[in-house]
């Protein structure tokens, strides 16, 4: 019954045309890029990539794996000059500093009973220093999503139900193209970003059946982010997201993190009417791993299981991080 109810839920948004399958991610800090192309290579060059197992225990619900990779030109010159990327103060090498270009590559997998996504993007950012402390950075990706709806696995209440009859027994394929633009002012200890996704609504590729067509909506995306020591040891991050389309309306999420000699950290978020997290992370050498339990409230709380997620990031050019000193180093 677990199954039937929940693979009833999603296909009925989605023949309603109510559906547009947005991501959520608990631990999204991590994930800028993906939400902004002008953050692509903000943290430096780095491998990422999170497992995300929603509503355990239930069969068949959603499983999210995502992958990407980010390449700053910045950080393969300051290596070639000294084969390891600096961050302490006293150090001359400032991700803030000149023009420098990045480029990504994001792969995604989702899947959701009888609905699977995969997705591919890639991005590129421009970074242009405005003063001593302030860079503006602006950004551009094109992705493309392949959708597909395998008929055989759907089960319903009633047999013969015309909402569902086209789709029994069937295999349903669908895909898009699109492009992203974005544009990100940022500073040592603080971001503010805005990005358009899906600028053309799905019409700029449109391929395959028609069980997804006039449901992509253009979404709106606002972030920001604030870090600071507090003592020689200790600092504070905060970072927040706001999401919007026409469909299925707003999203806004926080999350607070503390941070101990810029090598462990544990986490309280909030993603209004739908969920709160608590995480926890280690930085190990030029790793990073971390754990996001996420439990559902008010407008998912009849879901009633949680989720879990499991990130990890990876420094493909060697960074030395203080552990000492007020400056936090992770968003």
């Amino acid at each position: 019954m677990k199954k039937v109810t929940l693979t009833i839920a999603f296909i009925l948004s989605v023949l309603g045309l109510q559906a547009q399958n947005r991501k959520h991610v608990a631990n999204f800090p991590l994930f800028q890029q993906y939400f902004n192309p002008s953050l692509t290579g903000y943290e430096g060059s780095m491998l990422k990539t999170y497992y995300r197992n929603q509503w355990t225990g239930y069969e068949d619900a959603p499983k999210t794996i995502f992958a990407s990779a980010e390449l700053d030109l910045a950080d393969i010159r300051a290596w070639q000059s000294d084969n390891t990327v600096k961050t302490a103060a006293q150090d001359t090498y400032d991700r803030q500093s000149g023009a420098a270009h990045a480029f990504g590559l994001a792969l995604l997998r989702d899947e959701f009973g009888a609905f699977s996504e995969t997705q591919v993007q890639l991005s590129y950012g421009m970074r242009v220093r405005l003063s001593d402390r302030l860079a503006l950075r602006w950004g551009a990706a094109a992705s493309y999503s392949a959708n597909r709806l395998d008929g055989n696995m759907l089960t319903v209440d009633e047999e013969g139900d015309p909402m569902f009859q086209d789709y029994l027994g069937s295999v349903g394929k669908t895909g898009k193209a699109d492009v992203s633009l974005g544009l990100t002012l940022t500073a040592q200890d603080y971001y503010l970003g805005y990005a358009m996704q899906d600028v053309t609504q799905g019409q700029l590729i449109s391929t395959g059946d028609s069980y997804l067509e006039d449901t992509y909506a253009r979404q709106h995306v606002v972030q920001a982010g604030y870090r600071r020591g507090l003592t020689e040891q200790l600092g504070v991050v905060a970072n927040a997201v706001y999401r919007y389309d026409s469909y299925l309306g707003e999203t806004v999420e926080g999350q607070l993190k503390g941070v101990f000699a810029n090598t462990f950290w544990a986490s309280a978020g909030y993603r209004k009417d739908l969920a709160y997290t608590l995480g926890a992370g280690a930085r190990l050498s030029q790793f990073k791993v971390s754990y996001v339990y996420e439990a559902p409230v008010q407008d998912a709380a009849q879901v009633g299981r949680s989720t879990n997620e499991l990130t990890l990031t990876y420094n493909l050019i060697p960074v030395k991080y203080p552990k000492y000193g007020k400056k936090v180093t992770m968003w």
